[in-house]
């Protein structure tokens, strides 16, 4: 016998409606809590209810969106994921405002609660700011800073004379000997050692964990780090197969502090080879060993990808703009004649080199969305209210491509980087963004300014850039495409890299007995 509760369909309605009448109390309650002014948060995209815009944050080239919605919203956008707040930074003068001007404010950092899953807990580049990044960034500048930075100099002379004879043997594999070359200066300047030009053990160790490393920041794609909670749901459950991933990630992290920092201390004992920056940190006896292999990890981590993408992207850039590559050549040769390869005190008399290095940062910078900076108290910018704990991501890709600071963005022109009078600028706006902003700024740009200055200036010298050609004499189109990630580069390809003459083969492989 079956009976019926006609009021049973009213109270439903009735509860629902109460459920989100207290659903929207709470939120305006919320909402007031963190902005008790009456000014509004910066313009966005409209958010849905609880889950705010997280169905629009982009997983894949994030700042190709986020420029396009600076376009609509203007150079500072907010949206929320769930109840976190975000900013996007598209304008270099709002960077410089914040980041600069209101420092202590903006220098923090979210949570990345995959990272430490993965054994990254030491990356001071994403630790939270305080005592223990303040420990990690000192001693690193320590050994990076601009006084530092000419005793590396001989290292990276030797390298790059390296790659200009691995060029004359093997041009076609270029992209490869580019990281070779990237991960050769590091290892050398960090740990004293010399790496195989092939699968060297550290090198791929590094790699990886670099790689891996890379995909434990991004909040919209991890869902670690916006839900924590989640870390401590076993493995074997569906859905958290991560836990396996950062447990394999976490081993060959510690492999990657610990074994080329057991080297260098070796080299140190039995061959007294003090000239690496891990043994003066061993010498000077002034740290603890777990804080040294932090600090040499992360320059390894954080110096060879991105010495390597700006590497690629010049090659790249030469290849497809023969007219901006004669005019350096030409810069070069009046300075250094035919008869000897560039050093670094020949910087200071090639200014269009210089304005070339910082226009292929500008073009291609290396690392489009800065790692987020998180605020430590409310605060009012340009009549809009960023409350307590909102994570600001600052797009260099956009502030790289402002049409206001960089007219006609997409084309390759180093002389956006000189005065009339031909001298680089001094102009601030016009400083390479590709290193960052305020306390968070690069601390290693210095040896990174280097080693591909010393690089550019070596290969313009002795090598003609150009387009491969087909087997019907055809010129191949270099495609210009980009990896997705944290730092990134050129996809593989192909081009054509000869000597200019016969003086500079000699000059190449001169280098070789030069070096020892």
């Amino acid at each position: 016998m079956s009976m019926d509760f006609p009021y049973i369909g009213s109270l439903t309605v009735y509860l629902t409606a109460g459920l989100i009448l207290v659903y929207y109390a709470n939120q305006v309650s919320r909402a007031w809590r963190k902005n008790p002014t009456t000014l509004p948060y910066p313009p966005g995209p409209r958010p849905l209810p609880i889950i705010g815009n997280i169905r629009q944050i982009p997983t894949t080239f994030p700042w190709l969106t986020y420029r396009e919605w600076g376009r609509q919203y203007g150079p500072m956008i907010h949206f929320r994921a769930y109840n976190d707040h975000l900013i996007i930074v598209n304008s270099a003068k709002i960077a410089d405002d914040l980041f600069e001007k209101r420092s202590r404010i903006y220098s923090d950092r979210p949570d990345y609660p995959m990272l430490n899953l993965m054994g990254w807990e030491f990356n001071f580049a994403f630790m939270r700011y305080g005592d223990n990044w303040r420990q990690h960034r000192r001693l690193m500048h320590q050994f990076l800073r601009l006084a530092a930075v000419p005793a590396y100099h001989p290292v990276q002379v030797k390298k790059s004379h390296d790659l200009l004879r691995i060029f004359l043997s093997h041009p076609k594999d270029f992209y490869v000997h580019l990281q070779t070359y990237a991960a050769a200066i590091i290892m050398a300047t960090v740990y004293g050692y010399d790496i195989a030009p092939v699968g060297d053990p550290f090198v791929s160790l590094a790699q990886d964990a670099m790689h891996r490393m890379g995909q434990g920041t991004i909040p919209a794609a991890i869902p670690v780090n916006m839900f924590p909670w989640l870390r401590h749901f076993p493995g074997w459950l569906p859905g958290f197969g991560f836990q396996q991933f950062c447990a394999d990630t976490r081993l060959i992290t510690a492999k990657m502090r610990d074994e080329p920092y057991e080297f260098a201390k070796k080299q140190l004992i039995e061959e007294h080879d003090s000239t690496s920056m891990v043994a003066k940190m061993i010498e000077s006896g002034k740290t603890e060993v777990q804080l040294q292999k932090d600090v040499a990890g992360l320059a390894y981590g954080a110096g060879a990808d991105t010495t390597f993408a700006t590497m690629a992207s010049f090659v790249l850039l030469m290849a497809t703009h023969p007219e901006v590559q004669k005019k350096a050549q030409a810069e070069i040769d009046a300075v250094l004649g035919s008869h000897r390869l560039p050093e670094f005190s020949d910087k200071a008399q090639l200014p269009y080199v210089e304005a070339l290095c910082r226009e292929v940062l500008r073009w291609m910078p290396l690392v489009p969305l800065s790692p987020s900076r998180k605020t430590t108290e409310d605060d009012i910018y340009e009549g809009y209210f960023i409350p307590k704990g909102t994570s600001i991501v600052p797009n260099l890709w956009a502030m790289c491509q402002d049409e206001a600071i960089y007219p006609e963005p997409e084309k390759f022109k180093p002389e956006r980087f000189l005065t009339e009078d031909g001298r680089v600028t001094t102009d601030p706006l016009l400083n390479p963004l590709a290193f960052g902003h305020g306390r968070r700024s690069c601390v290693g740009r210095h040896l990174a300014e280097d080693s591909v200055w010393i690089a550019m200036a070596s290969l313009l010298t002795v090598y003609n850039f150009g387009k491969a050609k087909d087997a019907s004499g055809n010129e191949i189109e270099i495609p210009f495409q980009f990896s997705d990630g944290l730092i990134i580069h050129s996809e593989p390809f192909e081009c054509s890299i000869t000597p200019r003459s016969e003086i500079a083969i000699a000059l190449i492989e001169g280098t070789a007995e030069k070096n020892g």
